[in-house]
């Protein structure tokens, strides 16, 4: 998804990333600038941007965002270097900046034991998701070649493979070491089944500094993103994805429920008691309370 914003009295630009774009490396602060159109068509934004830059009367940018966005992958295609071993492929960055790199280098060719793969958006936030810090080299990130494999054959299981994987894939201890690796992530050495979701949230967020760091605008701004994540992948009919951007708004609103004092259970079951007698209709898709 993209974002069209503008910093009041500054700048109208494009992103992917607000929070990393925006907040971190320009360091505007969330009631500095504004949101002006999210779209998921790069053509669109590249357009709009220009104009919105006349209106407003600022610079008009000589190249198009789109041209821009080109050039830098072209360019980051042939910088990104993968080490690709019999266990790994290895990217030359560390997982803080991985997104980035990857986001740029978008149609890279790769090629491990298990077959050749083209670099796409779905790949790329997987890769994000699962990637490791080498443990040679800080500013190194690495993923798993099996594991790759095995996430591209479960959303894309009639893909072709040049090279026949002779061991059947055992799902249920995949999964099972996957959520294994989570949980040893985790800041407790365990959980068990009292264990609330939202408190495993906190806890984490707690421990990478959202909360002694962050700030409800960045939450919000935060929020936004996701809330563009969920609708691209609506429009894709996406359902992992759609999964996904709606766990990733809940932690979001747990965080920013903490932010403001609250706890985001509490803050559900207060929605809940205000809807819960509540009485309308459908209409044309939407539930529409009665008014009297």
């Amino acid at each position: 998804m993209y974002y069209i914003y503008h910093v009041f009295g500054k700048k109208i630009g494009v992103t992917r990333n607000l929070t990393e774009r925006v907040i971190t490396k320009q360091g505007y602060h969330a009631n500095e600038f504004e949101i002006l159109d999210i779209s998921p068509d790069i053509d669109y934004v590249s357009k709009k941007e220009r104009e919105l830059q006349k209106l407003y009367g600022y610079k008009i940018d000589r190249d198009s965002y789109k041209s821009v966005v080109n050039k830098n992958q072209l360019n980051n295609k042939q910088k990104m270097k993968l080490n690709v071993t019999e266990q790994t492929i290895t990217f030359p960055c560390p997982v803080v900046k991985l997104k980035g790199q990857l986001m740029d280098a978008l149609g890279l060719n790769f090629e491990t034991q298990y077959g050749k793969y083209v670099l796409d958006q779905a790949m790329a936030d997987w890769i994000v998701k699962n990637a490791s810090m080498s443990m040679f080299n800080s500013g190194r990130s690495y993923v798993y070649n099996k594991a790759l494999d095995n996430w591209v054959n479960s959303v894309n299981p009639d893909q072709a493979r040049n090279i026949e994987v002779k061991e059947p894939v055992d799902m249920k201890s995949y999964v099972n070491d996957l959520i294994k690796q989570i949980m040893n992530d985790m800041p407790t050495s365990k959980a068990n089944n009292d264990d609330n979701v939202y408190d495993l949230i906190r806890v984490w967020a707690h421990n990478k500094g959202i909360y002694t760091s962050g700030d409800s605008k960045t939450q919000y701004v935060k929020l936004m993103e996701e809330a563009g994540e969920l609708a691209q992948a609506i429009l894709k009919r996406d359902k992992p994805e759609i999964k996904d951007a709606i766990g990733d708004m809940i932690v979001v609103l747990t965080n920013l429920a903490h932010l403001e004092g609250f706890k985001v259970e509490d803050c559900i079951t207060s929605a809940y008691d205000v809807i819960k007698s509540r009485t309308g209709k459908m209409e044309n898709g939407t539930f529409v309370k009665s008014t009297l």
